[in-house]
């Protein structure tokens, strides 16, 4: 079966990047059929390649790191779930007649130990988008996530949900299907588990269609990701008129993993590979593991009322401020 290489999608920051390490390319091929060593001038380029790939992804405005959390090769929820588990067994339907795929989930087992995961899933070309609703739930999207997380709490098993979402379905089909009925019940059903949950910001923390699995006792997020009560474009619309102030909205949200960390709601940022985890992606889950791996030994130390009220807590202390006299 013939086979054809993606192009690699470019986002206009990292341009110049690119065309370094091409050029590095270039001269390599060059100096192979001319039989010239120039390995010194590759390892003086492959440093001002690695100098400025550092300095491009630490600088990065919050427009910028949406459009990263945005990327089309990001790793999804079904990448990192088949990356970190040792077993998965994808479980399908709400028992209500519909298989959402925009939200995926299973049990699976992470370090030996039997676990429910389950999060948003984006496509990876326009036809996949259009299948799964570019990641938005449908109804029936969050209540197959609530059916599996019952499940994990009748049989003990921890919950780690992901996140990667613009927001909810927003169509009159699913606000006649109940759609922020199903987003409360969820909300209010995760808060009375007992077993752990662990939920991480992948991509795109989008609205109530990020909340809706999103309550847990512990929040991670990777360092590119955003989470955000509206996108930037929706409230630059609703509060200017003018979806083109987008990046100033983006400033204004504090949409990024240090500005939530700063705020008191992330719970803990995770770095991501140099040049942002779509450049590799097995790096990225390397990490993700780790930390769900650490924060669950924490988390099962505690009794499942423990837990409860953790949980309880952290949600009631968001938004908590002190006016200055």
């Amino acid at each position: 079966m013939a086979t054809t290489e993606r192009k690699p999608l470019l986002l206009d920051f990292e341009k110049p990047l690119i065309e370094l390490e091409s050029r590095i390319e270039q001269i390599r091929e060059l100096a192979a059929e001319n039989g010239v060593d120039v390995s010194e001038d590759i390892r003086q380029l492959e440093a001002r390649a690695m100098q400025l790939r550092q300095e491009i992804f630490s600088s990065l405005s919050p427009s910028q790191k949406l459009q990263l959390a945005r990327h089309p090769r990001r790793p999804s929820t079904l990448d990192y779930i088949q990356a970190i588990s040792d077993e998965w067994m994808e479980m399908h339907g709400d028992r209500r007649g519909t298989d959402d795929p925009a939200l995926v989930g299973g049990v699976a087992k992470l370090a030996g130990r039997a676990v429910v995961m389950l999060g948003h899933q984006k496509g990876r070309d326009t036809k996949d988008n259009i299948a799964r609703n570019f990641g938005m739930a449908s109804p029936g999207g969050y209540r197959k996530a609530i059916r599996l997380m019952e499940h994990a709490n009748r049989f003990g098993m921890p919950i780690l949900t992901f996140i990667d979402t613009p927001g909810a379905l927003p169509t009159a089909e699913a606000e006649y299907k109940g759609a922020g009925e199903a987003i409360a019940y969820n909300l209010r059903e995760m808060f009375r588990f007992e077993v752990p949950i662990i939920c991480t910001v992948i991509g795109e923390g989008g609205s109530g269609g990020a909340l809706g699995i999103g309550v847990g006792e512990r929040l991670l997020m990777f360092e590119h990701s955003v989470y955000t009560v509206a996108t930037p474009e929706a409230c630059a619309a609703i509060l200017w008129k003018d979806a083109a102030k987008a990046s100033q909205a983006a400033v204004a949200l504090k949409i990024t993993a240090p500005d939530l960390k700063n705020l008191g709601i992330l719970d803990q940022l995770l770095p991501e590979p140099s040049g942002g985890a779509h450049s590799d992606p097995l790096g990225a889950a390397t990490i993700l593991k780790q930390a769900l791996i650490e924060n669950l030994e924490t988390l099962l130390q505690m009794n499942g009322q423990e837990r409860r009220k953790m949980r309880y807590q952290k949600f009631r202390n968001l938004g908590v401020f002190t006016e200055p006299s």
